[in-house]
């Protein structure tokens, strides 16, 4: 049996933040402002999983009113949700996304990104997509004033 878990997550580009992206650091004079350490992929990553298996979304779960996640490690987050999705009896099958920003350039952390995710879940690099694109200096992201990333998952019955 699969399912399939589709997520995406929106955060505002401010100077003077870290930029966190699919679990690594990225120099850029802009990072994500949120209540974590903003990391959008890593979000809807978690969210797309915790679609996957009926278990609502990351706020939910992690809420921003809880001073607990204050600054929380992204990272951790998605370790949290995958563990609710084995407990749901399923195990990931791939990943693939889409991050949406006109700067910085992240082709050339994809496979940093990649191999933090694969580590964090337990699955082979191959198993994982990151894609990027810009919105041609249009909207918010086109200003830089903001970043977009979704993700889809399908997830497999754990025999």
């Amino acid at each position: 049996m699969y399912r399939i878990g589709q997520g995406i997550d929106f955060h505002k580009l401010v100077e003077g933040r870290e930029f966190w992206l699919g679990g690594i650091l990225i120099p850029h004079s802009k990072g994500a402002l949120g209540h974590s350490d903003a990391d959008v992929l890593l979000h809807a990553i978690c969210d797309a999983l915790l679609g996957a298996v009926s278990l609502g979304d990351i706020g939910q779960h992690f809420p921003d009113t809880d001073a607990a996640y204050k600054g929380i490690d992204s990272k951790v987050l998605l370790q949290k949700t995958y563990q609710l999705v084995g407990e749901k009896g399923y195990t990931l099958v791939n990943i693939d996304s889409t991050i949406l920003l006109q700067a910085p350039k992240i082709r050339k952390y994809v496979d940093d990104m990649r191999a933090a995710i694969a580590g964090i879940l337990n699955i082979p690099v191959d198993d994982i997509s990151i894609k990027a694109t810009t919105t041609e200096q249009l909207s918010f992201i086109g200003r830089e004033e903001g970043i977009v990333a979704t993700a889809n998952v399908l997830l497999q019955k754990a025999s």
